[in-house]
C-alpha cells in the first residue's frame, strides 16, 4: 500500500489518541437520560430498607401454616407505608398488601387466594386452604441493592433503566461528561442552504445537517458556522468562528482540486502559528479517502470530503467514535455484526470499502446482507435506503454467495445513523 495512504484503523487510533475528555457537570436525574456518567453511581439507600411483602396476603409464621386446614386469628394490618406495630404471636395473622412491611414475629406470607376469612375485621377467624413454605412471598431486605452498591458504572450512556435505577437508590443529580461541543463548516461557492434560490450550478447542501444529526445522536453539541466561500480569506474567517469549539469538522476542500483550499488556508503560512498541524491527509478507504485529521489552534479538525455519501461514512466511521472518546464512554465506539452475502462480490483493491447495503434476516433468523449495485458517492438515495454498511477488506478476495462478512447497522440502539 502506498505509504500516502493510512489504513483506516491506524487512522482511528491516531484521531482517538488526541481527542479531548469532555469535563465534568451535574444535572437533575431529569436530565440525565441519553448522558454518560462521570462517576460511578452508588446507591444511599438499601432496598428494600427492610423485610417486605411480594404479595397482597396475610403475615404468618411459617410454622403455623406448614400444613393445609391451619386456623388463625387476624390482629391487624400492615398496608405498604404503615407497619404494624405489635408482633405476630403462634396462631396471629396480619392482613398485608404488596410492599407492606413485614412484622416483628412473621417469617412467611399466604397469598390471600389460599386463606378463607370469616370477615375483614380484626379479631376475626381464618382458615388456610393451601400449605405455604417458610420464607413464602417475604422479599428480603436489600434483595434489589444495599447502600453503597454501584449499579452504574462510570461511561455508561444512561438509559430509561438507569434513570429509574438512579431513582430509586435515591439519587437525584447524576454526574455526567458534558457535551461535545462540535463546530461544523461546509465549503464551496456552488453550496446553498435549504430552501435558499437555486440556480445553475448550485448544490443543496446536506453534509452539514447530516453531520448535525449525527452529532446530536451521538450525544455531541452541534453548532453550523454557516458555508465557507472556496477563498483562503473565507475559510480563515468561518473557522475563526470555532473558537470555543471541542472539535471543528469541515466538509469540501479536502482533495486535490485548485480549489480544495483547506490545507492551504488553514497552513501556518497563511494562518498564522496558530494553523494547521497536520497529522495526516488521505486515508486507504472508500468511500473518503481525501480525508484530513490535525488540530488547528490545538482543536481537533477532521476535514471529510464533500461527497454526501463520503461524508456520512466517514462520519460514521471516524466522527462517531471521537464523540463517543470525548464522552468516556465504556461501550463499544461502532457495532459489528456477522452477515452472510446475498450476492457474490468481486475482489476488492488495496483500499477498504464501506458498501451501502440491505440487511435482512431469513428464516433462521441469520442476517443476510445485499449491496447496492450502485455505489456512486454522490449518491444519497441508496444511502438513505441502506440500513448497513458491508465492510470489505483491502485486497479482499472475491466472495461468493453464502460467505459471512461484517457489517455496521446504521440505527443500532439510540443512535440512528
Amino acid at each position: 500500500m502506498p505509504s500516502d495512504l493510512l489504513p483506516v484503523e491506524e487512522a482511528l487510533t491516531r484521531i482517538l489518541s488526541t481527542m479531548p475528555l469532555m469535563p465534568a457537570e451535574e444535572v437533575p436525574l431529569t436530565e440525565a437520560h441519553g448522558r454518560t456518567a462521570a462517576a460511578d453511581i452508588a446507591a444511599r439507600r438499601t432496598q428494600p430498607p427492610e423485610a417486605v411483602s411480594a404479595m397482597d396476603g396475610y403475615a404468618v409464621r411459617g410454622v403455623d401454616v406448614a400444613t393445609a386446614g391451619a386456623r388463625l386469628k387476624r390482629i391487624g394490618t400492615a398496608p405498604a407505608g404503615h407497619a404494624f406495630a405489635g408482633t405476630v404471636g403462634p396462631g396471629e395473622a396480619v392482613r398485608i398488601f404488596t410492599g407492606g412491611a413485614l412484622p416483628a414475629g412473621a417469617d412467611t406470607i399466604v397469598i390471600q387466594e389460599d386463606v378463607i376469612a370469616s370477615t375483614e375485621a380484626d379479631g376475626a377467624a381464618l382458615e388456610v386452604t393451601e400449605a405455604s413454605k417458610t420464607g413464602a412471598f417475604v422479599r428480603a431486605a436489600g434483595l434489589d441493592f444495599r447502600e453503597g452498591d454501584v449499579r452504574i458504572r462510570a461511561g455508561k450512556v444512561l438509559t430509561a433503566r438507569d434513570v429509574g435505577m438512579a431513582a430509586a437508590m435515591n439519587v437525584p443529580w447524576i454526574e455526567v461528561r458534558r457535551r461535545p461541543r462540535v463546530a461544523i463548516l461546509p465549503t464551496g461557492d456552488e453550496i446553498i442552504r435549504p430552501g435558499d434560490p437555486t440556480g445553475p450550478n448550485k448544490i443543496v447542501s446536506s453534509n452539514s445537517y447530516a453531520l448535525a444529526a449525527l452529532v446530536r445522536a451521538c450525544g455531541g453539541e452541534a453548532t453550523l458556522l454557516g458555508i465557507a466561500p472556496d477563498t483562503v480569506d473565507g475559510i480563515q474567517a468561518m473557522v475563526r468562528g470555532a473558537r470555543g469549539a471541542d472539535i471543528l469538522i469541515t466538509t469540501g476542500g479536502a482533495s486535490v482540486g485548485e480549489h480544495d483550499l483547506i490545507r492551504q488556508a488553514l497552513g501556518t503560512d497563511a494562518y498564522g502559528p496558530d494553523g494547521l498541524e497536520l497529522d495526516f491527509w488521505k486515508i486507504a478507504m472508500r468511500p473518503g479517502k481525501p480525508l484530513i485529521f490535525g488540530h488547528i489552534a490545538r482543536t481537533p479538525l477532521l476535514g471529510l470530503p464533500g461527497n454526501p455519501v463520503s461524508t456520512i461514512v466517514c462520519g460514521t466511521i471516524f466522527l462517531r467514535p471521537a464523540i463517543a472518546t470525548m464522552l468516556g464512554r465504556t461501550e463499544p465506539h461502532t457495532t459489528v455484526l456477522k452477515a452472510r452475502l446475498a450476492k457474490p462480490l468481486k475482489q476488492n483493491d488495496r483500499r477498504q470499502d464501506y458498501l451501502r447495503a440491505v440487511y435482512r434476516l431469513d428464516e433462521n433468523g441469520e442476517a443476510v446482507a445485499e449491496v447496492f449495485e450502485r455505489q456512486d458517492s454522490s449518491m444519497l438515495a441508496l444511502l438513505a435506503e441502506a440500513n448497513c454498511l458491508l465492510i470489505r477488506p483491502p485486497h479482499a478476495p472475491a466472495a461468493p454467495e453464502g460467505e459471512k462478512v461484517d457489517i455496521i447497522p446504521l440505527g443500532i440502539g439510540s443512535i440512528s445513523i
